[in-house]
């Protein structure tokens, strides 16, 4: 009889190592997938600021010198850049009404990235 015993006590012992050890797995997985969604994410926000940085820097000297131009054009400075503003005033407006359907695509984007990889 102390040998079942004894069995069993070997038996249970490796069970709790083995639940013991994948525990630990499970917990080390979760760690290094977070760290990655993490990465990922701060980089893809990084990059958006930093392209959206000089993009805008360049939209305002294109917005300037398109101004200069419209308004050397219509030999009235200040129409110019009134033109100018309207344009961006109607694009900007545009983007607004649209917003929803931006926000579809970023979530889709962004999901395809967070739960395939």
């Amino acid at each position: 009889m102390p040998n079942i015993f004894e069995s069993i006590n070997n038996t249970s012992d490796k069970a709790v190592d083995i639940g013991e050890k994948y525990i630990d797995d499970t917990r080390e997985y979760y760690k290094l997938k977070i760290f990655q969604q993490l990465t990922v994410s701060i980089s893809l926000v990084a990059k958006a600021l930093l392209i959206g940085g000089i993009l805008f820097i360049g939209l305002i000297f294109l917005a300037v010198a398109a101004a200069i131009a419209i308004g050397n054009w219509m030999d009235n400075m200040a129409l110019g850049y009134v033109v100018v503003a309207a344009i961006l005033l109607i694009t900007g407006g545009i983007v607004y009404l649209k917003r929803a359907f931006i926000n579809r695509k970023i979530i889709k984007v962004l999901s395809l990235k967070f739960f395939n990889s």
